[in-house]
């Protein structure tokens, strides 16, 4: 009888030892997993053609995952290229304006400096018909030559100064020629100037146009896993309304408490191991690492502890966790144990 009390007794024992070691060491802190999630929104708005995302489908980044009707832009497109083909045109146009009246001024220039040419010619010949005047004069004075030689040597010395007045005349006229075709030339140049800024402008409203309709393909920020969508074909969108949400799954995040002592214990780039529940009494451990604390204390979250412990004063810290495999979940409770020394509590 003895004996069997005794045995009753050792198998109590070894049922409270062995329950122990099933519990394992308790955690030194307890979170939520976190990812960092994207709601990706319409850029256009219009019917949405396209939309075939379903909730916990990856993607990679980039991919695109719909349409946003843009008949109404290329439209727009179409008619913008219209205008700016026209002024493009027009800037030709105004080129070979410019042109020609650079030839007209190049010609007017060249007749000028033939007039001046002619003109230094002629004053030449006054000089020596200058010459030959005060000559007879001066012989006629003596009696040395006739009346009708002096009035020749007169009237062949005042012709040539008429003809060098209507010479000057003349290139008066053409230098006043030359500085209007000038001012036409600069008043062309200018309207060159403005015509190819509007063709400038059209260049730049094509592009915002075809800015607007690339945006009518709905494409992924980032490689990641599809949360959430908020849309389908056939709906009619408007500029940022939401269309899916995303995140990236591959490393995840859990935001976990610590208490003030164990605050001196816990650092940046700390090993950490985090444990879940994955049912029938069993629990899976991953490798994280620390990698950010925050620096100011915060009263305890309220689904993190109970009312009385809600009163003390904690520390949040994140600790980056791969998730090969996708086993933890966005929302889901972990432990969390720190390598080495079992942190103060």
């Amino acid at each position: 009888m003895r004996r069997l009390e005794l045995t009753a007794a050792g198998l109590v024992l070894a049922a409270i030892v062995a329950s122990g070691c099933a519990r394992g060491v308790a955690p030194d802190a307890y979170g939520n997993v976190e990812a960092t999630e994207v709601v990706v929104g319409a850029e256009a708005t219009g019917r949405l053609l396209t939309f075939t995302l379903s909730g916990g489908e990856k993607l990679s980044a980039g991919a695109g995952v719909g349409t946003i009707d843009a008949t109404q832009l290329n439209l727009e497109r179409e008619h913008v290229g219209a205008q700016r083909a026209a002024t493009a045109a027009r800037v030709n146009e105004v080129r070979q304006q410019i042109a020609g009246l650079e030839a007209q001024r190049g010609a007017a220039v060249a007749q000028r400096d033939a007039a001046q040419a002619q003109r230094e010619a002629l004053v030449a010949q006054q000089e020596i018909a200058k010459r030959g005047y005060d000559r007879a004069t001066r012989l006629f004075a003596e009696q040395a030559a006739t009346a009708q030689q002096l009035d020749q040597a007169e009237r062949e010395y005042r012709v040539l100064g008429e003809q060098i007045n209507a010479q000057t005349n003349q290139i008066r006229a053409q230098e006043r020629q030359i500085a209007a075709q000038g001012d036409l030339i600069q008043a062309a140049r200018a309207q060159q100037r403005s015509v190819s800024e509007q063709v400038a402008s059209a260049d730049a409203q094509v592009s915002q146009v075809g800015e607007r309709i690339s945006k009518t393909r709905i494409t992924t920020p980032l490689a990641g896993t599809v949360l959430a969508t908020y849309a389908r074909a056939g709906e009619f969108v408007q500029t940022g309304q939401p269309l899916f949400r995303l995140a990236n799954l591959d490393a995840v995040e859990v935001r976990a408490y610590i208490t003030e002592p164990q605050l001196a214990s816990v650092h940046l780039g700390q090993d950490a191991r985090v444990s879940l529940d994955i049912g029938r009494g069993q629990r899976q451990s991953l490798a994280g690492t620390v990698t950010w604390i925050a620096s100011q204390a915060e009263f305890t979250p309220t689904p993190i502890q109970t009312r009385e412990e809600r009163a003390d004063l904690v520390y949040a810290i994140k600790i980056r966790v791969p998730n090969e495999g996708g086993v933890l979940k966005v929302g889901m409770p972990v432990d969390v144990q720190f390598a080495g020394a079992q942190a103060s509590r």
